[in-house]
């Protein structure tokens, strides 16, 4: 009964997702919610959340961040 209450949650998610995207709200973390959600019952879950997570680390590193800024200006202590 939990892994048929799971999927149906994560795949609501992902169809609340794909409604988001072309309404204002957070699609792309909603569907990234459902995955979550399925990635314990679901390879193929599991497999799409881990791109989606490379994308993000590789847009954020390349587009965000800009080469001035300090590595780790998160890890320095303001005195």
């Amino acid at each position: 009964m939990a892994r048929i209450t799971r999927i149906g949650i994560g795949l609501a998610l992902i169809l609340l997702g794909l409604f988001l995207l072309v309404l204002p709200g957070p699609g792309i973390l909603t569907i990234a919610g459902g995955l979550a959600v399925l990635a314990p019952e679901f390879e193929w879950a599991q497999r799409v959340l881990d791109w989606m997570k490379t994308r993000y680390r590789q847009y954020f590193v390349k587009e965000v961040r800009s080469p001035a800024a300090p590595e780790d200006a998160a890890d320095e202590t303001v005195p």
